[in-house]
């Protein structure tokens, strides 16, 4: 079995696990009211999806 002649470094640890890290959260903006949404859900803010309202949203 292979075994590191070397301790790894911190930095050099820490610069292979870069891209270890969360994609952020994808997000387009509503057709009807412009707020940003997830694609392919219903709008939380106006309750549209696919140009109908699908969900009423209460005015508070």
């Amino acid at each position: 079995m292979a075994v590191p002649k070397k301790r790894t470094s911190k930095q050099r640890k820490r610069k292979r696990r870069t891209h270890h890290k969360a994609e952020s959260i994808a997000t387009q903006a509503c057709p009807q009211c412009g707020d940003p949404r997830r694609p392919h859900r219903v709008c939380p803010n106006c309750g549209y999806y696919d140009d109908r309202e699908v969900m009423p949203v209460e005015e508070y």
